[in-house]
């Protein structure tokens, strides 16, 4: 599914660079060459491409539109010296914001959704892994109770992703009939996007204490991962209070240090 030209041939730039960035990934994971025991993977695994590239592309658009904006003149009235004139106009109606701010955080939304799915897929039992990835079942939930939390977060984001932009309400004596609602756009699309680096704190944990069960295939890359991660958050043995290793996992996340893409041949341009 991450075949190169099968995304060529979609001609959707975040969807290839996503594709591309997997590709690279799988150069030193020995499961990747073992012989599938299906046809095809659940979509979260085998349209990984499409979704995250789908966010990607949304993300360009709104930083495209964020840097016009930073840039931008958005005074009323307006001292347009050059041309000796005074004028009033609407540059203050934050519509172009309003509208991104609400596709980004649909975006980041997505990715969140998608990803407690491949959390949901991890723990089920599939794939030689065992039954909420732990050795004693019944006796430990294992990640059971953080699926849980992912699963709550990701349903919140789907109810704060409603569009702000198309609310308005008038105000100033019908003068200011119609707003962008930009500002509520601003702070649900902040919530969603910290609401979504939980959900993916949370499949990273539960991938980590996956490979804990196939530690014979990971090599390379992989190894060097977990074993940096392992120093902040040890793998699960017995059941144990999350919240700080989802609260430790967001910080190694945003601060990690390990690129794997860094002497690959990615587009850097995107």
């Amino acid at each position: 599914p991450f075949n190169e030209h099968l995304h060529k041939i979609r001609q959707q730039k975040g969807q290839q660079w996503s594709a591309e960035n997997i590709r690279f990934l799988f150069t030193e994971n020995e499961i990747h060459y073992r012989e599938k025991h299906s046809v095809q993977d659940p979509y979260s695994f085998r349209c990984i491409p499409q979704v995250h590239g789908a966010s990607i592309d949304a993300y360009r658009y709104v930083r495209t539109i964020c840097n016009r904006e930073i840039n931008s003149v958005t005074d009323n009235p307006n001292i347009l010296l050059e041309h000796n004139q005074i004028v009033s106009g609407g540059n203050f109606h934050a519509q172009p914001i309003a509208l991104a701010l609400d596709l980004l955080g649909i975006a980041a939304s997505e990715l969140g959704n998608i990803s407690e799915r491949r959390t949901f897929q991890l723990i089920s039992g599939h794939r030689e892994l065992p039954a909420f990835l732990t050795k004693d079942p019944g006796l430990n939930s294992g990640l059971m109770i953080p699926q849980y939390t992912a699963a709550s977060i990701v349903s919140q984001n789907k109810q704060l992703c409603t569009p702000a932009s198309v609310d308005s309400i008038t105000s100033s004596l019908g003068q200011e009939d119609h707003v962008s609602m930009a500002a509520n756009a601003a702070t649900k699309c902040k919530l969603i996007m910290e609401n979504s680096m939980k959900v993916i704190a949370i499949e990273f944990i539960t991938a980590m204490q996956a490979l804990e069960f196939r530690s014979y295939q990971t090599v390379g890359w992989y190894f060097q991962l977990k074993e940096q991660y392992r120093k902040v958050v040890p793998k699960l043995e017995q059941d144990r209070l999350m919240e700080p290793d989802i609260r430790n996992t967001i910080s190694f996340l945003m601060d990690l240090d390990t690129n794997p893409f860094e002497h690959s041949s990615i587009n850097e341009d995107y």
